[in-house]
Formats: structure tokens, sequence, C-alpha cells
């Protein structure tokens, strides 16, 4: 009988709670009537309600709907148990002490309250797992965006780079066609000139052997101007110091900007890949220099730090905005993320700090791996001329 009144007071409960609050509670009043023809108590009552709240309220229904519900149910459940106290209260007035009767009151109290606070902490509980939920949907979709966004950068870098190259190779192919082979041909033409002269007779050959002397020696520095911008030299034979050296010395005779180095000889140690990168980064720093920032003076530093070694170049230039120098398109934009992914290849970092008045720095870090082998110079500071400073104008 008790079951067949649960699915009832079920059935009651939860369709006075799709009416709007403040219905009529008659079925409340009815359940209440059964109750008491059941022989079931008011703790009874409210064991039944609690269940039915928790596993059909609480459980199913969004959070900002349940106080409105909580309040409707605790209506019908008070109404559903006033005939079952009423009984209570006759019965206990005609043979039982107002002491027993306030203390089984005060017990009925006390159990109602134990269960409102359960279900308040229940659908509090709800709640905050609710609003977790919903932060984390954002913080994924968050997540996602950003994804997108660095997919569609490593796109329009990807078409930047190819094209950057095919340019590239086209002013290699020009340079070969205009300037060596024009030279070469030049050569040519002066040594069958040569060898028709030295068949009639050799007045003048020691001068036109010269001649031809310096064409072939300006068509071998051209060679080599091409083989050093493709990749030094000095920087497979003496090390990173001397390639940086050489390059910021050519650089200034070229612009006339004033270039300082400042380094440690223990950077020699790093494997060839991330001297490379150094070089790389140096490299495309000054050339952003020398087309953008109208400066007078570029600071370039190698130091050791507790994670690896940072190179930085400082100028004392125009400034720029960062972020929208990275959006941007063009070249500009293309030598700085080609820096940034040069770094992030060899696990390193890369930082842009620009501001009016105060020029631009570009730092650089790569974590420290000592190649095997001798050790000896890792802390030692690089020196050249003038052989007692660290640092010095090239």
């Amino acid at each position: 009988m008790r079951r067949k009144f649960s699915k009832s007071y079920q059935t009651a409960l939860l369709a006075y709670l799709k009416q709007k609050a403040g219905g009529p509670l008659q079925s409340a009043h009815t359940m209440g009537d059964r109750a008491v023809t059941a022989g079931l108590r008011t703790p009874d009552i409210a064991k039944l309600h609690r269940q039915i709240v928790v596993t059909e309220v609480l459980s199913v229904r969004p959070a900002r709907e349940c106080a409105g519900l909580m309040k409707q149910a605790r209506a019908f459940f008070s109404e559903a148990i006033a005939p079952i106290e009423r009984l209570h209260l006759a019965s206990l007035n005609s043979a039982v002490p107002l002491s027993e009767i306030i203390e089984t009151l005060s017990r009925c109290t006390v159990e109602l309250a134990a269960s409102n606070l359960e279900l308040s902490l229940e659908s509090e509980q709800r709640k905050a797992a609710e609003d977790a939920l919903k932060e984390g949907e954002r913080h994924y979709a968050r997540l996602l965006g950003r994804s997108e966004r660095l997919q569609e950068q490593s796109r329009q870098l990807a078409r930047q780079i190819l094209s950057a190259q095919e340019e590239e190779r086209r002013e290699i192919s020009r340079e070969l066609h205009d300037v060596i082979a024009q030279t070469l041909a030049g050569i040519n033409v002066q040594l069958t000139a040569l060898k028709k002269e030295a068949s009639v007779t050799t007045r003048g050959l020691d001068v036109n052997i010269a001649r031809t002397q310096l064409m072939v020696e300006k068509s071998v520095d051209l060679v080599h101007r091409f083989a050093r911008d493709l990749r030094p030299a000095v920087l497979d034979d003496l090390g990173l110091i001397p390639a940086l050296h050489s390059f910021m010395k050519q650089f200034t005779t070229r612009t006339g900007i004033r270039t300082y180095l400042t380094a440690f000889a223990g950077v020699e140690h790093l494997e060839i890949a991330r001297r490379t990168v150094f070089f790389r980064v140096a490299q495309e720093a000054l050339t952003n220099v020398e087309r953008h920032a109208q400066a007078s003076r570029v600071d370039v530093t190698l130091r050791k730090v507790p994670d690896g070694v940072c190179l930085k170049i400082k100028d004392d230039g125009k400034s720029f905005r960062v972020d929208r120098a990275l959006e941007r398109k063009g070249s500009k934009r293309l030598g700085l993320l080609g820096m940034r992914e040069r770094l992030e290849m060899v696990g390193g970092s890369f930082a842009i700090e620009s501001a009016p008045g105060k020029g631009t720095t570009i730092i650089a870090q790569i974590p420290m791996e000592e190649e095997r082998g001798n050790g000896k110079g890792a802390n030692t500071p690089f020196r050249s001329r003038p052989p007692m400073t660290k640092t010095n104008r090239l």
C-alpha cells in the first residue's frame, strides 16, 4: 500500500509543480488524507518528499528554476502533512502529556530542517557544477579559436615563405645573369682578343692580361659574396662570434650604422643548429633595422642566463606597434615570424619590445646544451679589438 501511495504522491507533486506558483493545493490535502488512512507519519512523508525532489527536480531541472520549484514543493508538503498533524495533535491531547507533544513536534521540526538543509546543499553543489561546466565550455571554445587562428597564421606564413623563396631565386638568377655571366662573357672576349694579339705582336700584352685578371678577380669576389649571403663559411669554420663580427662589420660599412657586439665565448659550445639560429635572427634583425628603423646605433649582446643563452639586439631607431606588425602582410611581418619560427624549432623563445623614444629590442633565448668534447671557455667573455674590452664598436 505504501508503494502505491508513493507513486500517487509523486504524480500529485509533479503535477502541482507544473502549475504556476500559488495554484490550488487540493491534491496535496487529498494526499494528506490518504496518508492518514495508510497510517503514515510526518517523517515518512518528509522522507518520500525529499527523495522525489532530489531525483525528479534538482537532478533534471536547470539551477535557475530550482529555487522557485523548491518553494512550491514546500507549500505542497506543508499542506500534505496538515491532516496528519491535526490527527496527531488530537490523539496526543487525549492521552499524552504536553511535554511529549512538544518533544515529538521538536523532533519533526529538526528532521524537516535537516532535510531542507540537505536539499539546499545539493542545489548549491549542482549549480556550482553547472557553472564549472559552462566555464569549461567557454575555455575550450577559446582554445579552439586560438588553435584555428594559429593554423591560419601557419598557412599564411608558409605561403609567404614560398613567395619569399621564389623572390630570392629570382634575384639570385638576375644577379648571376646580369653581373657574373656578363663578366665571364667579357673575360672570354678579352681572352679571344689576347689570342689574336699574341699571334701578331706582343706589344701591350701585359696590360691586356692585367685587365683580364682584374675581371677574373671581380668574378671571384662576386661568387664569394653570393656564398656569404647564402651561408657564411666563417660560421662553420670559426664559430658564431667571428661570423657575427664579420657580418656586423660589413653591415656598418654598407649602412653607416654603428654596431657593438658583446658576447661570451661559451656560446660556441652550442650545437651548430642553435648557433645558426642565433646568426639568422641577428641577420634578420639588422636587416629590419636597415630597412625600417632609421637608427644610428645597434647593440648586439650574447650572454649566459640561468636557462640558457640570450641574444639581445637593441637599436635607437623608430618604434612600432608589435601586434600590428605581426598582423601586417609583407616582408616585415615575415621576418618577425621567421625569427620566431626558427627559435621555436630549437626549443627557444622570442620577444619584441618597442616603445617611442626607446627604439626596439629583440630578445631571443635558447636552452644551453653543450656539444660533446672540450668544455673550456664556457664562461669566458669574448674579446676583440681593443683587446681589453668586451664591448666593441664594429
